[in-house]
C-alpha cells in the first residue's frame, strides 16, 4: 500500500528552504542527509530537496510503502520482472529501508519505508 509519494528537487538547498518556508508556509522536517519540508497541516505532504550529486543516480520522486516488508516485496517483484535496480536494497542510517528502480519511462524511483 502506498503511504505517500514524495517529489524530489535538486539544487540550492538554502534558497529552496527560504522559498518553501517563507513564501509557501512549509516547515522543515529534516535537514540531514537531505532537506525535507512538510505541510504543518498535513505532515504526509512533503518535498525533498538535495544538493546536486547527493544521490547517484538522482531519483525523481520517492514512493513510501509504509512498511519495510512491502519494500522487500516490491524489490523482489522488480527483480522478478527484470527491472533495472540502480541502488541496492539498503537499510540507511537515517532510518529507512529503500532501493532505487528505473521505471518503464526511464525515471529513477526511490522505493522506501521507515524502519521500526
Amino acid at each position: 500500500m502506498v503511504k505517500r509519494i514524495i517529489p524530489y528537487l535538486t539544487g540550492d538547498v538554502a534558497a529552496a528552504e527560504e522559498f518553501y518556508t517563507e513564501v509557501l508556509g512549509l516547515e522543515v522536517a529534516m535537514e540531514d542527509p537531505v532537506l525535507c519540508l512538510r505541510s504543518p497541516e498535513n505532515p504526509s505532504a512533503q518535498l525533498i530537496v538535495s544538493p546536486p550529486g547527493t544521490e547517484v543516480p538522482e531519483p525523481r520522486f520517492g514512493i513510501d510503502l509504509g512498511d519495510p516488508a512491502a519494500v522487500d516485496a516490491a524489490h523482489a517483484e522488480a527483480v522478478r520482472r527484470g527491472l533495472r535496480i540502480v541502488h541496492p536494497l539498503t537499510d540507511e542510517p537515517w532510518g529507512v529501508r529503500r532501493f532505487f528502480v528505473e521505471d518503464p519511462t526511464g525515471e529513477v524511483v526511490n522505493v522506501l519505508a521507515h524502519l521500526p
